[in-house]
């Protein structure tokens, strides 16, 4: 197989040689970002026209009108009552664990009377109309249609409008149960830089939104990098990693699959192994070697770790911790004896996954936090999608007559300083003075 490659703190160069490990252009294409721009604007000027042709053209089978885009609620809500006894379970178990997760990060309105006749508070309400991208092309994913359409419906979202491509007009059964599930209320039939130029501009079909969230390909990304400030967007998701800090307690077998269960994902997928125990670290490669075989999507494993995988031993844990802030990975599991010790030492991480037994794959599907998780380094600034993303925060100012006269002055002052006259007299007047 085409091994992970070896790196150890202590060698020579070894930040430089980390460094091109960590090395991934979120490219902007220039065809890609060309041939985006023409699918946005025909879009934007044709509407449902566009949809119908880009339908055809990318996904293998043409609608007879543009309302055969549209998937009535009813067919998925059948979807779910049609599903398998096992899934059906599988998806109610980890929708309520989502959801019970997630009620906890609702953020309420507040007011604070600051004793001097001003009033202050924050109103917080959620975004009316929400756009969610699902991906349908390699690999179908109803584990991201809970994790999103959850959230967005804890935070009050009326109008949850989901699009997912449907390649050969095939609609896959558990993205739409766990829609129905969800509670989406509207599922169209698109994929691509042209559904989201859908949400964003709206056509007849499709209802403009205030916010797309959910990954996609590089023609869905550069569709939101070009639409954002029209719309607020998640983030631009590139590929998936894990960073796995482990010492001699780990189990080489767990280690090496959790390895794979990122690297399964596609080729440029990062799986990366810390630990201070060079004996850990052959178990671990042993393990792969022998474990490989059994894989079905051996080749996107063996192609992932070849290109951007890697075994590397450091000095020891502190220094794993430093290294690990200094990747800051999507996914960053603590594989020790005693991972509450690491914890405290951890900045920058998507999800951290605390001891021998919470491998990533539970957090992608069932633990309850959201799988929506920063990567490229984005940890370092941002956070996992969740209910704050789906609400927005309005200042409240209220001011009495006595107060109006106490901060007025200092306003006045301030505004004059900058050379706004204006504002310095909008606070004058409600002084009494001119």
């Amino acid at each position: 197989m085409a091994e992970p490659r070896r790196l150890s703190s202590a060698d020579a160069g070894f930040d430089a040689a980390l460094d091109r490990l960590l090395a991934f252009e979120a490219t902007q294409d220039e065809a890609v970002e060309r041939a985006t721009a023409q699918i946005l604007e025909a879009v934007r000027t044709r509407g449902d026209d566009a949809l119908v042709e880009y339908t055809a053209r990318f996904d293998r089978w043409t609608p007879g009108s543009a309302g055969a885009l549209q998937v009535p609620l009813e067919a998925a809500r059948a979807a779910l009552v049609a599903l398998a006894p096992r899934l059906r379970e599988a998806l109610e178990f980890a929708a309520a664990r989502i959801r019970a997760f997630h009620e906890r990060q609702v953020q309420e309105s507040w007011r604070v009377d600051g004793g001097d006749g001003t009033v202050l508070g924050q109103q917080v309400t959620p975004i009316d109309r929400v756009g969610l991208y699902v991906p349908g092309g390699k690999a179908a994913y109803p584990s991201s249609v809970l994790m999103s359409a959850i959230a967005a419906k804890v935070a009050g979202v009326g109008n949850l409008v989901m699009v997912t491509p449907t390649p050969d007009g095939v609609s896959n059964a558990s993205v739409l149960a766990a829609a129905a599930l969800a509670g989406v209320d509207r599922i169209v039939r698109v994929g691509g830089a042209q559904a989201i130029a859908a949400l964003a501009f709206g056509t007849a079909t499709v209802p403009a939104v205030d916010k797309i969230v959910g990954p996609g390909n590089s023609y869905v990304a550069a569709a939101k990098r070009r639409v954002f400030g029209r719309v607020g967007i998640d983030m631009i998701a590139g590929p998936s990693e894990v960073l796995v800090i482990a010492d001699a307690s780990a189990n080489p077998d767990w280690v090496a699959m959790d390895l794979f269960s990122q690297a399964e994902h596609d080729e440029v997928a990062q799986a990366i192994l810390l630990t201070p125990d060079t004996g850990l670290i052959e178990r671990v490669a042993e393990s792969m070697r022998r474990q490989l075989r059994e894989m079905p999507r051996r080749g996107i494993i063996e192609a992932s770790l070849g290109a951007r995988g890697a075994l590397i031993r450091v000095r020891d844990l502190e220094e794993a911790c430093e290294i690990a802030n200094r990747i800051a990975p999507e996914h960053l599991e603590l594989a020790v004896a005693d991972p509450e010790k690491l914890l405290a030492r951890i900045r920058h991480a998507g999800a951290i996954f605390l001891g021998h037994y919470a491998s990533e794959s539970l957090g992608d599907y069932c633990a309850g936090p959201n799988h929506v998780l920063p990567t490229s380094r984005t940890a370092r600034f941002s956070s996992p999608l969740g209910v704050y993303d789906f609400q927005k925060r309005s200042s409240v100012i209220g001011v009495s007559p006595a107060a109006a006269r106490a901060l007025g002055a200092a306003a006045a002052t301030l505004a004059r300083a900058e050379g706004l006259e204006a504002h310095a007299r909008s606070a004058e007047w409600r002084m009494g003075e001119e």
